[in-house]
């Protein structure tokens, strides 16, 4: 059974989740089935980044220990998220002569294409996460979405370049496999949410997926079937928690609670008479010396201005695609910070654009945890190894995520032809 098992790791700031599954034989073929999620405290990670190997190592060991005293069975490798802000996203180019003398493109003349588009300058202290096909051309054809089999003499390919710093992807995979855990691979984070909680319409509408950590929101943009724009922005629900605790001046555990019980990013909806009673929450952390009242407006007005600067930073990343209010299927949200009160509301009012709630979509499941807005990026990691990690194939680099069917298809027969 071990070798059946699928399991996506999502190691955050505050939390460490892990979500196992299976593939079983179902009518239409092979499915995944969720055998259990768990969490565990995160220690020695900061923004996506490991501060401590020693407390990383600690805390993702937690996790997979309560995960195989859940199921029963030892996790011995995961499909990990990679979630930092120093992740970059650029765009390249590759060019090739059709080599068959008959001029029809094979899986070799896509793989050479992809290598040249590959061998961009990148900087000595980062490494390639991710190269990801988004269009080819054909001699003077635009718009290709697969060009296996067509006939011509110049094939072209426009891809997407994902890096990240080659020191964080170290420490990173260090601290995993110090707990005992091989790597299938690494992939960005919202990339593999986006496959459980995106279905194909919305992505070719155009589409935005928004995941909102404790210190960072990492973001991927859909259109025309194909990935458009990946970022990582140093803001999260942590930011409000912080400014909250700011401005009660209160401790940061009781200013926790406060936002996740009382909390509201629309301000409006209270006005300034309006007060809340915090008696529980201070009995429960024995917090006696706090005003037991406290203005719930006041409490808003502080997430408000927070959430509003999060949105604009988020509408600044869509600025730079020409997407600012042009996204038809919106945004959707996910994470811890997505559960905020009245966060859609708000973002619907700063973003310009239909906004909603992430839901699991492609995984039947019974268990009702990782259809929870903090579950859904492992569980769209594990979702990810199931679909691209079946026989002897790994994800060497290639992201399938930003492809049409079709072309995912024949990119799977090639994707093992080379690794970056």
């Amino acid at each position: 059974m071990k070798h059946q098992l699928i399991a996506g790791l999502d190691v955050g700031t505050t939390q460490v989740r892990l979500v196992v599954g299976q593939r079983v034989k179902g009518e239409g073929g092979d499915k995944l089935q969720v055998l259990g999620a768990v969490a565990a405290p995160a220690e020695g990670i900061n923004k996506g980044v490991v501060t401590s190997i020693e407390d990383a190592t600690s805390a993702i060991s937690a996790c997979v220990e309560k995960a195989e005293r859940l199921i029963g069975v030892q996790v011995h490798e995961a499909w990990v998220g990679l979630n930092a802000p120093s992740l970059k996203c650029e765009k390249s180019k590759g060019v090739v002569a059709v080599s068959r003398s008959d001029n029809e493109i094979n899986a070799e003349d896509v793989n050479r294409a992809v290598e040249a588009a590959q061998a961009l300058a990148v900087p000595q202290n980062y490494d390639i996460l991710h190269v990801i096909p988004v269009e080819f051309k054909v001699d003077n054809q635009e718009y290709v979405k697969n060009p296996l089999g067509m006939t011509g003499v110049r094939l072209e390919v426009g891809a997407l370049v994902i890096q990240n710093l080659s020191s964080q992807i170290k420490n990173l995979t260090k601290a995993i496999q110090r707990a005992g855990l091989a790597i299938d691979d690494l992939l960005f984070s919202a990339l593999a949410a986006a496959n459980v909680v995106l279905d194909n319409k919305q992505k070719e509408l155009g589409v935005a997926v928004v995941n909102i950590g404790a210190t960072t929101t990492s973001l991927a943009v859909f259109e025309e079937g194909e990935l458009l724009h990946t970022a990582v922005l140093p803001l999260g629900a942590g930011h409000i928690t912080a400014d909250v605790a700011i401005g009660l001046r209160c401790p940061i555990t009781l200013a926790e609670k406060i936002k996740i019980k009382y909390g509201s990013a629309k301000s409006e909806k209270f006005s300034k008479k309006d007060e809340i009673d915090i008696s529980d929450i201070l009995t429960e952390d024995n917090l006696a010396d706090e005003s037991p009242v406290i203005s719930q407006h006041y409490v808003a007005e502080i997430i408000e201005a927070r959430v509003e600067e999060l949105m604009s930073k988020v509408d600044q990343e869509f600025k730079k695609i020409d997407r600012s209010g042009m996204l038809p299927a919106g945004v959707v949200l996910i994470g811890g910070g997505a559960k905020l009160a009245d966060i859609v509301d708000a973002a619907k009012k700063d973003l310009r654009l239909p906004v909603s709630l992430g839901a699991n979509k492609h995984v039947a499941t019974l268990i009702d945890k990782v259809n929870d807005l903090e579950y859904l990026t492992a569980l769209g990691l594990t979702a990810w190894g199931e679909q691209y990690g079946r026989g002897e194939t790994k994800g060497g680099g290639w992201s399938l995520g930003g492809l049409s069917g079709g072309a995912q298809d024949a990119f799977k027969k090639i994707i093992s032809l080379f690794k970056p």
